[in-house]
Order: structure tokens, then sequence, then C-alpha cells
């Protein structure tokens, strides 16, 4: 889902010349998230699939910064809701290596900083987040 709607963004993305480094970094940021997950849920012991949740959570945090630097191009309703998104990912992941690998892994509340700051730190739900998708066509 949040590589598609990373897939749409691009295409907004790549419509100012100054952005265009940024695309390759997000689209790669943010497939890769779900590609970690998936190879990471098929391992069979739980140091392997951490291992792999660790590089989705990295990928998650990047496509979250690859969004932020994209917010002069972007519409701002668009980059909260992906951030948003990507926060919940990241929570999501912080709960999930330790699991698998019994160690204790925290985020810091996000740096980032937008007019709609009051949408990065809501407490929205996922079906929230699904519901008021802004999508660029």
């Amino acid at each position: 889902f949040l590589a598609d709607l990373a897939w749409h963004d691009a295409g907004r993305l790549m419509g100012d010349k100054r952005s265009l480094g940024i695309v390759d970094q997000l689209v790669r940021a943010v497939g890769s998230i779900s590609a970690n997950i998936e190879e990471g849920y098929s391992k069979g012991t739980g140091r392997d699939r951490a291992r792999f949740y660790e590089y989705a959570l990295g990928s998650a945090r990047e496509g979250r910064g690859w969004y932020y630097k994209g917010r002069h191009v972007l519409e701002e309703s668009v980059v909260a809701h992906r951030m948003q998104i990507l926060t919940e990912l990241i929570k999501l992941l912080l709960t999930m290596v330790p699991n698998q690998r019994r160690s204790q892994l925290r985020e810091e509340p996000p740096l980032y900083r937008t007019d709609s700051a009051a949408i990065l730190t809501a407490e929205a739900g996922s079906a929230w987040l699904c519901e008021q998708t802004p999508i660029p066509w």
C-alpha cells in the first residue's frame, strides 16, 4: 500500500528538477520496508527475523526522512499522511524486533516540523490513515 503511494508521489516529485535525487531514494526506501518484512517473516529463527525487521525499521526511518525532504514539492497533506503512516510502521517494528530478539529498542519522537504538526502528533489510528489518504492524481 505505502509503496504504491510512494510510486505515485514520485511522479509528483519528478516534476521539479530539484527533487530528482529524492525520487529514487524514496521509492527504494519505502519499497524495501515490505520486502524486508516479507523476507524476515519467512526466516526460521527469531534472531533472523529480528535482523530483517531491523532492516525494515531502518528503511521506514529513511523513507520518513525522504518524505520530509520532499515537503517542498509534495502537498502538505500528502507529506503529513505518509510520515504518519511511516511513524506507525516504526512503532510496530519497534515492538516486533524486541519480541523476536528479546531486546529493547525505542523510537525518539520525530523532529520533523510542518504546518500540519497537529496531524503528525495526533494519535490517529490505521483506519483514519487509510480513510484520509491524499492521492496526487
